[in-house]
């Protein structure tokens, strides 16, 4: 499974955007590293490069998590849609933004709100005896038949499930 992780998106769920934001990258991109020696999911982190990029889209690879820069002109969120519509229901998503939620589940692909993964992320420090999968059901339910999720929502649940360490 891969999960696909708007960068910017998760750093502004957890720890806002102002201030150093080349500090918050690496400290997102360290969280994801130690993330991924405890589950072996593919990682890739999209980060916006639209206002003051390169000319082209640019792609590192750094502790064993694959970095995406959008390229001048195009947002983020463009590259993730376009990864999520490539990998279909085989990926995650890791995003808050509605519009990239709604595109991504188009093509098959779980969407996960920033703010759960970022929970996720904050419990790589705690022993694993503390940890309580009942935190897995952070969204509130919504109309219809209180006794059955809808299938959409379902499916997110069980793809966070399994991101859990």
């Amino acid at each position: 499974m891969d999960i696909i992780i708007d960068g910017y998106n998760l750093i502004g769920s957890d720890q806002g955007l102002r201030g150093a934001l080349e500090q918050k990258r690496d400290w997102l991109i360290h969280r994801l590293s130690l993330y991924k020696t405890m589950k072996a999911f593919g990682l890739v982190v999209v980060f916006d490069g639209w206002r003051s990029g390169w000319a082209h889209e640019v792609e590192e690879k750094r502790d064993g998590v694959n970095v995406v820069y959008s390229r001048q002109g195009e947002k983020a969120d463009n590259v993730i849609v376009r990864m999520a519509r490539q990998r279909g229901s085989g990926c995650v998503v890791v995003t808050s933004d509605r519009e990239v939620r709604t595109a991504v589940e188009k093509f098959g692909a779980v969407a996960i709100y920033a703010g759960e993964f970022a929970a996720i992320l904050r419990r790589l420090d705690m022993p694993l005896a503390d940890t309580d999968d009942d935190e897995t059901d952070v969204a509130p339910r919504r109309g219809g038949n209180p006794n059955q999720l809808s299938k959409t929502e379902r499916r997110r649940r069980e793809k966070l499930k399994k991101l859990w360490p």
